[in-house]
């Protein structure tokens, strides 16, 4: 499975400039790519204070976009997360659309980064993530801030996830978090981590790049470290029963402890 990351300068506060820039990205990629993957709040970045104008009511602009966008470059797009509108509330939400444009799974960050203040603008997801399948693979997705809470993606794990992605807008100055924190989720769960994050700056922000994948014993498959642009890795997914084979941890759970 060869997936794409756009590690991207989201542009703070311009939703229209920032769906050109995807589209423009996804028409470039190449026809062997089979997933594309987003980077979390692509639409509108952390103008936080802005969303109750700049977020996307509904979806209904980027929900479409997406769908025909999909079937147009025959991709499933890991479709980050945007700052989506419903009634009141705004949340921060991330879409799943397979390449015959269907939206097949959504899921609300459950954690909001008390650092940034997100619990003052955005509303909670009440409901954990659930697995999706690409290509019959058992795929799950968590958002940024989720990835210091293990018990989400072990969930994600107990329902037979191979693969989990992870958009975020994560900061330079806890960029050594990032990798570790990932690659521990990899190695605990014995699955493949495949994080996309942003690079630039928004506002006093300054977030970190460092796209990358682990594989489920933990080793680094490739990163595209700092700056814009496209990270290409390849998934074996043959390998991870054979490295649950080599360390069953599975097999020896207690679940009457824990």
């Amino acid at each position: 499975m060869k997936i794409a990351l756009y590690q991207m300068h989201v542009i703070p506060g311009k939703p229209d400039e920032n769906i050109e820039k995807v589209s423009q990205w996804l028409d470039s990629l190449a026809t062997d790519i089979d997933i594309a993957v987003l980077p979390e709040m692509w639409n509108t970045s952390y103008r936080l204070n802005e969303l109750e104008n700049i977020a996307d009511v509904d979806g209904e602009v980027i929900i479409p976009f997406l769908k025909n966008k999909a079937k147009e470059v025959k991709k499933h797009i890991i479709a980050g997360s945007i700052a989506y509108k419903k009634g009141e509330d705004i949340y921060n939400r991330a879409l799943i659309v397979n390449k015959e444009g269907k939206l097949i799974n959504t899921y609300d960050k459950a954690h909001l980064v008390p650092m940034l203040n997100e619990h003052h603008f955005l509303t909670s997801g009440e409901k954990k993530p659930t697995v999706f399948h690409i290509d019959e693979i058992e795929m799950g997705s968590i958002i940024c801030y989720d990835l210091r809470f293990p018990e989400l993606s072990r969930s994600l794990t107990l329902e037979d996830a191979k693969v989990i992605f992870v958009p975020a807008e994560w900061p330079k100055s806890r960029i050594d978090h990032w990798k570790a924190l990932l690659q521990a989720r990899a190695i605990e769960n014995q699955i493949y981590v495949v994080a996309c994050n942003t690079v630039g700056k928004c506002d006093d922000n300054e977030f970190g790049g460092h796209s990358l994948a682990y594989s489920p014993d933990g080793a680094l498959i490739d990163c595209l470290y700092e700056g814009e642009g496209t990270l290409v890795v390849n998934l074996d997914l043959n390998a991870q029963s054979q490295i649950r084979e080599s360390i069953p941890i599975f097999n020896s759970l207690r679940t009457d402890l824990y």
